[in-house]
């Protein structure tokens, strides 16, 4: 048999990583684990790291070590990077990395981190020395300074965050099955063309959130609003709530339970009065059913009974003064239902609180 020319000597790497790292994570179990926070702020800004290890910017996070469960370890890494005690939150994405550089595939958890209060902003420190610096990016400036594989990781965690869903990525990039991340365009092109199987068609399809309201007026004409004790108490609402869907709920049914729950009051909804669609790019569609409640007399509106953890307070508003206590859509939904009580034709189809054409 003739000599065998020796291997040609792989061209040196181009990884930020030393040898001793390498070493290292190749002589671990494959695969390697690691967790990663998207820690923001109130105002929706992300938390980036400089690190003395890396040339490249860092999001919060490391590898996780011994027993620890991905949570654990990003809980440890935060502590010990920038003495942060914030609780991890909810998953937002699952990214697999094929092996690469470090001689091992890599699976990383993302995870929700905050909004942190403005005590724990202020309070972060580096004192295991590892990190140099801590910027807070708006996400626009945080996918330009961090790299592609990162940036896009982060893109589609966020849009898991506003979606209320997962986002699984291979090497950064999220599949066509993904839940979250994936690009709405290119999903379509791929729904037409008959790429999907029944598991990733579901998965991918876009998501609704539903919630049914009841539209009550007392007998001088007022419409009954409930003041929340979560999200801004200065924004009034109709008596109601989501649907409980995945429990077989129907809208009817919920909205008779949310007046239950919310006023004290067991009254069956009257005529379905409108539908509205609302929606906000990045965001699940938010479909409202609003129901006519009647007119509630005295008597009725003296058995209100808030649940004081839910609610603050309950009062009847003219139709002239909506604008100081509710927010335009929901306003404008409302002088619909009015005007729907007195016009025959059926329930309104509504669109952020307005007509839809051809209606």
């Amino acid at each position: 048999m003739p000599d065998q020319p020796p291997p040609a000597t792989p061209p040196p790497s181009a990884s930020p990583y030393t040898d001793s790292v390498r070493a290292y994570c190749a002589a671990q179990p494959s695969p390697l684990v690691a967790a990663t926070g998207i820690v923001l702020e109130p105002r929706g800004r992300v938390l980036v790291l400089t690190t003395s290890y890396k040339a490249e910017p860092e999001l919060p996070g490391g590898g996780v070590e011994d027993t620890e469960t991905p949570e654990e370890g990003l809980a440890r890494e935060l502590k010990e990077e920038l003495d942060l005690s914030a609780p991890v939150g909810r998953l937002l994405a699952v990214d697999s990395r094929p092996s690469g550089p470090l001689g091992r595939s890599l699976v990383v958890h993302v995870h929700l981190v905050g909004p942190l209060t403005p005590e724990e902003t202020s309070a972060i420190s580096f004192p295991d020395g590892e990190v140099t610096e801590a910027r807070w990016l708006t996400p626009e400036e945080a996918y330009g300074a961090l790299d592609t594989r990162k940036g896009s990781r982060l893109r589609a965690a966020l849009a898991a965050l506003h979606s209320g869903s997962l986002a699984h990525l291979i090497d950064g990039v999220p599949q066509p099955g993904s839940p979250a991340g994936f690009d709405p365009a290119r999903r379509a092109e791929l729904e037409h063309a008959g790429a999907y199987d029944t598991a990733g068609h579901r998965a991918a399809r876009p998501k609704a959130l539903t919630a049914a309201s009841v539209l009550f007026t007392d007998s001088a004409g007022g419409v009954l609003l409930v003041r929340p004790a979560y999200g801004d108490p200065d924004h009034w609402n109709l008596p109601g709530g989501g649907i409980d869907s995945d429990l077989g709920e129907i809208p009817r049914a919920a909205a008779r339970r949310e007046v239950l729950e919310e006023l004290g009051l067991d009254l069956a909804p009257g005529p379905l009065l409108a539908v509205n669609w609302s929606h906000r790019s990045g965001y699940p569609a938010r479909v409202r059913f609003l129901y006519d409640g009647g007119t509630l007399d005295a008597p009725a509106l003296a058995r209100i009974r808030l649940p004081r953890t839910e609610l603050l307070e309950w009062r009847t508003v003219p139709p002239a003064e909506l604008r100081r206590f509710t927010k335009p859509a929901l306003r404008r939904q409302i002088e619909s239902c009015l005007r729907a009580r007195t016009t025959p034709g059926g329930p309104l189809e509504l669109h952020h609180g307005r007509l839809v054409d051809g209606t």
